[in-house]
């Protein structure tokens, strides 16, 4: 379970993970932008409006209002909020999409600092920490380096132990010459029983087949809201493992195709 901290307050409340992801509350930004019509029926229809996908750009939660009422909340990534801030094409929500793009920035300037990217109070701890993250760096980019000539990707990604999005899985695919986009890789994953294709809470997460097999992982995300009630939002993520199969599936099916050609 991965919880999150409030990184920023000023305007709205921006929260941040353990890995750097950022998200918004989408009915604190509901608020903040005064939109003229009722929560639920705004989120709906910029999610359908827009093809936000549940698990990429916003992750459900379940809530509660003041008086224990079940209720449906919305996290966003911080591209989804500065979206909608955006097309909302008022004041506030072009004051709104500053105040994001400042606190990313702010971000950005304290990751690139190693005396503040780790919240470790021992400085020679710190600094420790620090090198050897950038041995570790040196030590995957001589691995790619070296594995270039074999054209597969997916060689270096088995030596990788981070999970990534399948927004950024398409990337990769698209990166290597297999025409694909994230929401055609949804569609294909959940046709071939990679993802949960069923309707409901459980849709888009990755099949019990695929779980077992060490495709995917589940990232839970928890936030502790100030009337005491706990959300939980899920995000599918592929894995080292799964970054290979799938690559290597891919571009295996498209040299098939040529050679068939």
């Amino acid at each position: 379970m991965t919880n999150l901290k409030v990184i920023a307050n000023e305007m709205l409340p921006v929260l941040e993970n353990e890995n750097g992801d950022k998200f918004v509350n989408a009915r604190e930004l509901h608020t903040s932008l005064m939109v003229g019509k009722d929560f639920t029926t705004w989120i709906k229809q910029r999610i359908e409006q827009y093809d936000f996908l549940e698990g990429e750009d916003f992750s459900p939660l379940l809530g509660k209002t003041s008086n224990g009422r079940p209720r449906t909340e919305y996290l966003l990534t911080i591209d989804c909020a500065k979206e909608l801030a955006m097309v909302q094409n008022n004041e506030m929500g072009r004051a709104i999409r500053k105040y994001f793009i400042e606190v990313e920035k702010q971000a950005r300037k304290l990751a690139s600092n190693p005396a503040f990217s780790y919240m470790i109070e021992d400085p020679v701890a710190r600094a420790k920490k620090w090198i050897e993250e950038q041995e570790e760096k040196k030590r995957a980019l001589e691995v790619i380096e070296q594995q270039k000539p074999k054209v597969l990707f997916a060689d270096a990604v088995s030596t990788s132990k981070t999970s990534i999005l399948i927004r950024e899985l398409a990337k990769i695919l698209k990166q290597n010459g297999v025409d694909i986009g994230q929401q055609r890789l949804f569609e294909w994953m959940r046709t071939n029983n990679y993802l949960i294709k069923r309707q409901g809470t459980d849709w888009n997460m990755p099949t019990q087949y695929s779980m077992e097999r060490g495709w995917f992982e589940i990232i839970e995300t928890s936030i502790t809201r100030s009337d005491g009630s706990i959300t939980i939002g899920k995000t599918p993520k592929v894995t080292g493992k799964g970054q290979l199969y799938f690559v290597n599936r891919f571009l295996k099916e498209k040299q098939s195709t040529y050679q068939e050609a």
